[in-house]
């Protein structure tokens, strides 16, 4: 596993707990994909005031990384006898989004951030619950899951350091690196990949 820049780790204990209960976890990580589909749709169309080369595709291959993946996911759970549920919260994801500064000219740099780090957090999650499930699937599955994680987390940070610079970019990641930190510890336990340890 490549080092990741987390501030806060994730202990093995908190994946012998998750998964305690697959099917919620399933159904959780289902909505998180099918959100991340949903922000590289959003975000094709947010690039910044200059005109940005190959940004329509890059959220475009995104989101078609996503959407497999909620396919994925779907696939195991209905085959679990789990089903999705209508209505999903993700108070971890919600607090990043209320450090994006709207209405700014930061607006764009922190929406791009904010995905990095979403995405970063989940790449970790998935190693930890690869390397300490005993469940041979779910293990091989987030093994899997953990490179494209990877992939998006670099995509997202490098679009913001050319849309924004990289010393504004840099100083600004720090800033939320701190922040993802104190808003992970606070987060419940629970059958979710974002949940408290």
């Amino acid at each position: 596993m490549s080092v990741l820049p987390l501030l806060s780790l994730t202990p093995p204990e908190w994946a012998h707990s998750v998964l305690q209960d697959p099917i919620a976890l399933l159904i959780d990580h289902a909505f998180l994909e099918k959100k991340a589909a949903n922000n590289a749709m959003d975000m094709m169309t947010r690039w910044p005031g200059e005109w940005l080369p190959g940004w329509v595709e890059t959220m475009t291959n995104v989101a078609r990384d996503e959407a497999a993946h909620l396919a994925q996911v779907t696939r195991i759970l209905t085959r679990r006898g789990g089903r999705l549920c209508r209505i999903h919260k993700n108070p971890y994801a919600n607090a990043l989004r209320a450090m994006v500064r709207k209405g700014e000219i930061g607006d764009t740099l922190d929406r791009l951030l904010v995905s990095a780090m979403i995405e970063l957090r989940s790449c970790e999650r998935f190693s930890v619950l690869a390397a300490n499930s005993q469940d041979a699937e779910l293990a091989a599955f987030y093994n899997a899951l953990y490179s494209s994680e990877l992939g998006h987390y670099k995509v997202f940070l490098k679009l913001a350091q050319k849309a924004a610079g990289k010393a504004e970019a840099d100083a600004r990641w720090q800033e939320m690196l701190e922040a993802e930190a104190r808003i992970i510890a606070a987060q419940p336990p629970g059958p979710r990949i974002h949940s408290g340890y």
